[in-house]
């Protein structure tokens, strides 16, 4: 049966596909859960100029538009001939019955009539806020709304920006003052920062004043009758390790192994603390890595849980980064073949992206057990064991299964491994491995995370 479902997870493409005419859009199929725009352009420019891409992410496919069909049949040749990866999974390609991705909001119609300028940054010097975009432009012309993306790739753009609230990512110049009013969002705030209710005001809601300062050459002018008082907000408890250093929600990691590290086994460890942006290793330090994460709070969880743990025999070395973003410039290739650098801002596996999922996220140091879930009902110690064999980490001694719900679709247990350090290695490989069934449709994604159980 083990050889039966290992052959699940690889054969997917019987398909062929040049019974579709040719065409410049190709359609993809195969992906992970974590890959952007960014990840399809990086694989597969190489085939020629690609001039539009459009993800379809809950059906892990997208539409890659080539500028010539030359470019485009290249690509549905050589992935037909040889395995196409695409953020280290292997890839399928057609064509598609379309000739050309349909734009949204007639961006491509120069008499639209569209007031929205979108500006792609490349390779900034420093972090992009409201307040530079709104420095920038507005001595050309009068700023109305500034909203910020942070993700790689193409972007469209609506003919009206929709901003719900001023800070850092997002203003309405015409309402200086916006904030959310709404209770339900500030403990939402509350749950995904980690703050106490105490820091907000006595009837639940957020702040009733912008996170940010008004820009400096704003006609706005902040009165004791326009805002009440401004309200602080506390930091949690720190480490020793922000000694000397400003709030920063970039974390530099040192003493990472040079062969079993990369940017995805760092997302997979770091992210039980807290949502993970962007990752890069530096080319002039080996060994170190930026991670930049939600929020100088996430950064501190992972100080105060992962400073000092042993990963593959080499001691973690967690500190605040002076840097106060992760830009991706001098990108180059990690001794495993992988990327020095991914953006994981849209990725679903991101566990405090909400109230809900940052609700059941337990902050739990590492432990010598770990809490498995959502995975296939037909899944057996068994099958456990050997996708730790093949991957070369340690095999677990003790195993428990919670019972389920007869309609259950996933199960979950616990594992227990002989110390902390081999339950570290195990969950920075496997979490978030992708488990293919025999006739499923979409594969399972395998979460762990530390146990609140100190052995079973």
């Amino acid at each position: 049966m083990w050889k039966y479902f290992k052959l699940a997870l690889t054969e997917d493409n019987g398909e062929d596909s040049h019974r579709i005419s040719p065409s410049p859009v190709v359609h993809v199929r195969g992906l992970c859960e974590a890959v952007v725009e960014a990840d399809l352009i990086d694989a597969l420019e190489k085939f020629g100029p690609i001039c539009y891409v459009m993800m379809m992410p809950f059906k892990r496919q997208a539409l890659v538009e080539f500028s010539a069909v030359e470019s485009a049949d290249r690509c549905v040749s050589c992935g037909a001939k040889e395995p196409v990866y695409i953020a280290g999974q292997q890839a399928y390609f057609n064509y598609s019955t379309s000739k050309r991705i349909t734009r949204p909001t007639n961006a491509d119609n120069p008499n639209s009539g569209n007031k929205v300028l979108l500006l792609s940054i490349q390779n900034p010097l420093y972090p992009i806020t409201t307040d530079v975009l709104y420095t920038v432009c507005n001595p050309i012309g009068s700023v109305l709304r500034i909203v910020i993306f942070k993700r790689n790739g193409i972007q469209a753009m609506p003919t009206r920006l929709n901003v719900i609230k001023n800070d850092n990512e997002s203003w309405d110049y015409t309402k200086p003052y916006l904030v959310r009013r709404d209770r339900g969002k500030g403990r939402q705030r509350q749950a995904i920062l980690g703050e106490h209710p105490s820091s907000y005001s006595e009837n639940g809601y957020g702040p009733p004043c912008p996170l940010l300062p008004l820009p400096g050459n704003s006609r706005y002018k902040l009165t004791s009758v326009d805002v009440p008082d401004m309200v602080s907000y506390p930091l949690p408890q720190s480490s020793s390790s922000y000694s000397g250093h400003a709030p920063s929600s970039v974390a530099m990691v040192s003493g990472l192994h040079p062969s079993k590290m990369n940017c995805t086994r760092i997302f997979n460890l770091f992210c039980l603390y807290g949502n993970i942006e962007k990752v890069k290793f530096m080319k002039s330090v080996p060994g170190t890595a930026l991670v930049e994460m939600g929020d100088e709070y996430a950064v501190d969880r992972a100080i105060t849980h992962l400073n000092s743990i042993k990963v593959f025999g080499k001691r973690l070395n967690v500190c605040v980064s002076k840097q106060h973003a992760v830009i991706p410039s001098q990108v180059f290739e990690l001794e495993d073949g992988s990327s020095s650098y991914k953006d994981f801002a849209m990725t679903r596996n991101n566990r405090f992206s909400s109230a809900g999922q940052a609700s059941k996220n337990i902050i739990q140091p590492p432990s010598a057990v770990l809490h498995y879930y959502n995975v296939p009902p037909c899944i057996s110690q068994d099958h456990l064991l050997r996708l730790c064999t093949e991957h070369d980490v340690p095999g677990f001694v003790k195993f428990k299964m919670f019972d389920a719900k007869p309609s259950s679709k996933t199960i979950s247990g616990l594992l227990e491994f002989d110390n902390k350090t081999e339950a570290v290695e195990v969950l920075t490989v496997l979490n978030h491995y992708q488990i293919r069934i025999p006739n499923g449709s979409n594969p399972y994604t395998l979460k762990l995370c530390f146990s609140t159980s100190s052995h079973l």
